[in-house]
């Protein structure tokens, strides 16, 4: 009896677990229907306050649609793809003529919602809203070039750089705009903007050299850019002739430059001179790149280095008169004035109209012959001292001569600056005491 009591006392217990698990089943069901019901009303809620907000778009108040929407952005990312897609589209469309007023946080705003549009539904594969959403993007990226360009004739280059920045994280393809984006910050002195944009261009390769197809129109004779298909089709046809590929060269050297220049304008010589260097190891042939080292060596007060690298360039560029012109000028306030006369008359036989040569030319002679007035400004009064005293005289009076002769030959092959030529030459006359040549230069000079 007792072992079949607790047999049926183990099956009573076994039908109450039965019962309890029905139970459960039924709660869990019932907690399902209720989720789904609460999830259609949120997303009737939301429905209705986009609606709310395309409303007040249409009818022109976009900040009562922003505040419509803003009612259905706490929960948005719990509806489906369909309505999330609706919501951030109406988003970019309000935000979008915001946009047009003038603000710019608008224009991420907007910008970030066609994005996030795209975004939805190219995951969810349910397509609606993006195709209209790419084209808003288009509209503003279109949009912040056109206000760059306006801002860059009212001198708004800060504004300018930073619109034109943002069109190109809307296209990275189009790498154009980061370019113009860092020259008009140069532009606007904001130079760790424009760092930071070269910089970026630096990392994604950016090259622009271009090649425009150009063709002579042979009805009007003008010539026409076009298409490298469409101008080589023109030609066979016979309605163009005199094919022509346009190409301008890679801006990699002048972006390096404006890099160096930057560093040394932010006081950070070390850092322009390694732009320089690893600049040239890649264009060894630019003779830019060279003067520009050059010259960061002068400004920072390195002028045998300076020299060295000057002395480079003009075997890179024998025929150019600013390069021994520019190593003159060195030569001389280092004293080495047979160096810096060397230099001027290179510089003057490539181009004999070279004013400031010739004058530097002359003042070479002046400044060794006031060399001479210091010791002669020591001599004493005894026999052996004015013999020297007349000795040096007649040494500073001939070098006074001789860049007076630089002066008066130069006079006849340039006379158009024959002012400066003339002042410096009556000063000259005036220092030697020829009172005849320097009433005559007076006369000349019209005193």
């Amino acid at each position: 009896m007792a072992r079949l009591l607790i047999m049926r006392v183990l099956k009573k217990q076994k039908n109450n677990k039965s019962h309890t698990n029905f139970n459960l089943k039924k709660m869990k069901t019932k907690f399902l229907i209720l989720a789904a019901l609460c999830l259609s009303t949120i997303g009737f809620a939301q429905k209705s306050e986009i609606k709310a907000a395309e409303k007040a778009l249409k009818g022109g108040d976009a900040m009562a649609a922003k505040t419509a929407l803003e009612a259905a952005a706490g929960s948005i990312d719990a509806a489906d793809a369909k309505l999330q897609g609706q919501y951030y589209f109406v988003k970019g469309q309000i935000n979008a003529e915001l946009a047009k007023k003038g603000d710019m946080a608008a224009t991420d705003e907007a910008a970030a919602a066609f994005q996030k549009v795209v975004s939805v539904e190219e995951q969810s594969g349910k397509i609606k809203y993006s195709e209209e959403a790419k084209a808003g993007l288009n509209t503003i990226k279109n949009d912040l070039i056109n206000g760059a360009v306006s801002d860059e004739k009212e001198k708004k280059y800060k504004e300018g750089a930073e619109k034109l920045y943002k069109g190109y994280m809307l296209s990275p393809t189009d790498t154009i705009y980061l370019y113009y984006a860092a020259n008009y910050a140069i532009n606007g002195g904001d130079y760790e903007d424009a760092l930071k944009y070269y910089n970026e261009l630096q990392e994604v390769g950016y090259d622009g050299s271009s090649v425009e197809y150009k063709a002579t129109n042979v009805e009007t004779g003008q010539p026409e850019t076009m298409a490298k298909a469409q101008r080589d089709l023109m030609v066979k046809a016979g309605t163009h002739k005199d094919p022509v590929d346009d190409k301008s060269p890679s801006k990699k050297a002048e972006i390096v430059k404006n890099v160096a220049l930057i560093y040394q304008q932010l006081g950070q010589n070390d850092k322009a001179l390694e732009a320089y260097k690893s600049a040239r190891a890649s264009n060894p042939d630019d003779v830019n790149l060279l003067l520009n080292e050059a010259n960061l060596y002068f400004t920072m007060g390195e002028k045998d280095k300076f020299k060295e690298l000057m002395g480079q360039a003009t075997e890179m560029a024998p025929d150019n008169p600013d390069l021994h012109y520019n190593i003159g000028v060195v030569s001389m306030e280092q004293g080495n004035l047979e160096e810096a006369r060397a230099s001027y008359n290179k510089a003057l036989e490539i181009n004999p109209g070279y004013t400031n040569a010739t004058l530097n030319l002359s003042t070479t002679y002046v400044n060794e012959g006031n060399g001479l007035i210091d010791e002669m400004n020591t001599l004493g009064t005894s026999r052996k001292d004015a013999a020297r005293y007349d000795e040096l005289k007649q040494m500073k009076d001939d070098l006074f001569g001789k860049g007076a002769l630089v002066l008066e030959n130069a006079l006849k092959n340039d006379p158009e600056n024959k002012e400066s030529l003339l002042s410096q030459l009556k000063n000259i006359y005036g220092a030697m005491g020829d009172n005849e040549n320097f009433m005559r230069v007076k006369k000349l000079l019209g005193e």
